[in-house]
């Protein structure tokens, strides 16, 4: 059963964002990433390593087997307790120079084999970690005990493993749809049905506004 107040995650190809919800339509959001969305990052990884799209889940085949600790990669803010954003964009670099460090050819081929996967592994656990770091902030501050998880990002195995092992640890009832419905889409479609559920009609007129509510506002 969801008790509301909850921390929700919703990892995404363009969204990576904390809210304290207090019901389906009442969220205020707490945090997120500043720059590159965590699914962004998993698809510029996979290119980096020579992988296809989309590359969560290219990425998730490719760390099977390998070494989570082979390389050395940050975790952007995870340290910082002061905040709740995250950030991937210096995750992305570093598996960067790592494939291809400073002045070597354009040309360099991409790394395969035991490499390959070791690299795969190392970008995926960094990632999982950054966003674990800040989800347990979350709970701390806010003191909710359930967590609710969206968004196609929240497909990858060790994600969902590692947000359940931390709801265990800490007594927190974490809610993670089935897969094949963490997407954007199905996250759009349970807001809007809750809205028509309640008589909201935006009527046609409604423009577009693209970003962050952030960025929104910073236009005002």
């Amino acid at each position: 059963m969801v008790r509301d107040p909850s921390v929700g995650l919703v990892a995404s190809g363009g969204h990576t964002s904390l809210f304290l919800v207090r019901s389906p339509l009442d969220l205020e959001r707490i945090g997120g990433t500043i720059d590159d969305a965590a699914g962004e990052a998993f698809d510029k990884a996979a290119s980096l390593l020579g992988l296809g799209y989309p590359g969560g889940p290219q990425i998730e085949r490719a760390a099977a087997g390998g070494n989570a600790r082979a390389y050395r990669l940050p975790r952007p803010l995870a340290a910082d307790r002061d905040r709740l954003d995250l950030s991937f964009s210096g995750l992305k670099t570093a598996l960067r120079y790592q494939v291809r460090p400073p002045g070597a050819p354009a040309d360099t081929p991409a790394p395969t084999g035991r490499r390959l996967a070791d690299l795969a592994a190392s970008f995926q656990q960094a990632a999982v970690d950054a966003m674990l770091a800040k989800v347990e902030l979350a709970l701390e501050r806010t003191g909710c005990r359930t967590l609710l998880v969206g968004g196609g990002v929240t497909s990858n195995t060790l994600l969902r493993e590692s947000l359940e092992r931390l709801g265990r640890t800490r007594g927190v009832a974490v809610v993670i749809p089935p897969r094949e419905l963490c997407t954007d889409n199905a996250a759009m479609g349970a807001i809007a049905w809750e809205r028509l559920d309640r008589g909201d009609d935006d009527g046609l007129e409604l423009d577009v506004r693209p970003g962050t509510d952030r960025a929104a506002a910073n236009r005002r």
